[in-house]
């Protein structure tokens, strides 16, 4: 299989690539646009601040070319939230690949939500193996709403989606590379759509 990893100066790359190594699967890391063409699937992680994220892409192209993929592609945190359309960090507009909203967290609880939480509502062949209620790492403090491509959900306190489905895009907020043996069985089944 031909997995390509968008190098893009804004994504956890490192611990991506150690997730996939531990599961025998090797990984190109690129941001030229005949390799990412190319690619079987396609994961898009990310790490970082929604304006600067989205500079790296502009700079390099990517905004124009990651809209028009069709293989199976696996957005990752802040590579979820690139996806939508706007986000309410730094007033930046995204992707516009899936057309929702990310929004900032107004709660009393700590913000950054981060560490341990529980995936519920389990609507897709990426939760193949997983039980209702499995615990998966999150670190972030903008978030994007229900709606009719959400997949998975967690709360925190209000239910929020936890992963997309959008065509050939899925997402996730939380980090399944660091989301120990449930997120290696959610990298699995994203390889093995």
């Amino acid at each position: 299989m031909n997995l390509v990893i968008v190098d893009y100066k804004a994504g956890n790359v490192q611990s991506v690539l150690f997730a996939l190594e531990r599961l025998g699967v090797q990984a190109t890391l690129s941001s030229d646009f005949e390799t990412i063409k190319a690619a079987d699937k396609v994961i898009f992680p990310g790490v970082g601040e929604a304006s600067s994220a989205m500079a790296q892409l502009r700079v390099r192209n990517l905004d124009k070319l990651l809209p028009t993929l069709e293989q199976p592609f696996f957005g990752v945190c802040l590579g979820m939230q690139l996806l939508c359309d706007h986000s309410e960090e730094g007033d930046t507009d995204m992707l516009g690949i899936i057309p929702l909203p990310v929004k900032r967290f107004q709660t009393d609880l700590k913000v950054p939500h981060m560490g341990w939480n529980q995936l519920e509502k389990l609507q897709s062949p990426l939760f193949t193996g997983i039980a209702e209620g499995e615990y998966a790492y999150y670190v972030h403090s903008f978030y994007v709403p229900l709606s009719k491509y959400t997949i998975a959900q967690t709360s925190y306190p209000e239910p929020f989606s936890a992963a997309l489905q959008y065509k050939n895009f899925y997402a996730a907020q939380f980090h399944p590379e660091k989301s120990g043996p449930a997120g290696s069985q959610i990298i699995k089944n994203f390889l093995a759509l």
